[in-house]
């Protein structure tokens, strides 16, 4: 953001000193930025360029050594396939407000990023960057445009139209975040590939994950997976599959923490409940669907269970309060 800030002859220490940041204090590889430092450093990088399509800028600029041995591993992958494979696995060592998995359908891919995080007025300029960079380094790794549109959760943002040329096909208000393309394509050759380069990236990247696991409860790594970013929650085999091991393995390392997922799934389910509740533009029906229930009787049961209110009862006394 700082680099970028130049084309409008914004300085680094403009940018970043009010917010108590500099460039030195960021230069480090394992620096890592609080979310709601970070917000506040796109709406000042808006406010001081006057420009709200920040997020666009970021996607050009791109490249997948920004993201140091993550990208160097799949910069050296075989296959686009390949890449996106280690870029998944090791995401979490860069950040843990986003994630992302694939899904493969019959002739379909998709690349799915999740967040974890709110980010507020920054969100578009997040999921912007990330999702038509990814795009920008597949082509740059590839040699080739690669074809393909891409999903937003966020509505469309007034300043889209000035730069729809540039992105694949859009839709916005979808279900997910995707890049989604023909499954093809993940056999593409890397004009980079070096299997040497790979192991030794992927050795690097295996050991920040461990140390990642080591210094993170495993019960509080879990819980941020179970919550979906539509206010839902995931599966025991959904998590796992995020968290690149089995279910068996999960609820192991669990256990050895003190904790279960069923435990940690209910209390989740609990506090997003009460947050959907809380709107009242969602039935109460599709609230209980959202969150895993085969019925209304179902979450009301479980709804009792925790406040010892019905879920008509709970929104009744927050709408009218």
């Amino acid at each position: 953001m700082a680099e970028l800030a130049k084309r409008w002859d914004i300085a680094p220490p403009s940018l970043l000193g009010p917010l108590g940041l500099s460039a030195e204090t960021l230069a480090p590889p394992d620096a890592r930025l609080p979310i709601v430092d970070f917000v506040r450093l796109v709406e000042r990088a808006r406010e001081l360029t006057r420009e709200q399509a920040l997020g666009f800028y970021l996607g050009v600029e791109m490249r997948a050594s920004a993201h140091g041995y993550v990208g160097l591993a799949a910069m050296t992958a075989s296959t686009l396939g390949e890449a996106l494979d280690l870029a998944q696995r090791f995401a979490v060592t860069r950040t843990d407000a986003l994630s992302l998995h694939m899904e493969r359908s019959t002739g379909e891919a998709a690349l799915v990023v999740e967040e974890h995080a709110d980010f507020g007025d920054a969100r578009d300029v997040v999921l912007f960057a990330l999702l038509y960079g990814i795009w920008q380094i597949g082509n740059a790794l590839t040699g080739k445009k690669l074809e393909g549109s891409a999903d937003f959760q966020m509505p469309e943002p007034a300043y889209f139209a000035r730069f729809a040329h540039l992105a694949p096909a859009v839709r916005f208000n979808q279900p997910s975040n995707r890049l989604r393309f023909d499954d093809r394509l993940l056999s593409l050759p890397l004009l980079m590939a070096d299997p040497v380069a790979k192991r030794m990236a992927r050795e690097q990247c295996e050991r920040l994950l461990e140390e990642l696991a080591s210094s993170e409860d495993m019960a509080v790594r879990t819980k941020k997976l179970i919550s979906r970013s539509d206010g839902g929650v995931r599966s025991l085999e959904e998590v796992a599959r995020m968290m690149h091991m089995s279910t068996r393995t999960l609820k192991r390392r669990l256990a050895e923490a003190g904790a279960s997922f069923s435990a940690l799934r209910d209390e989740e389910q609990q506090e997003a409940a009460m947050r959907l509740l809380e709107r009242d533009d969602l039935p109460i029906e599709r609230i209980a669907e959202q969150l895993g229930y085969s019925d209304v009787a179902n979450f009301t049961r479980a709804f009792r269970r925790w406040t010892a209110q019905t879920p008509a009862a709970y929104r009744k006394s927050k709408v009218s309060g």
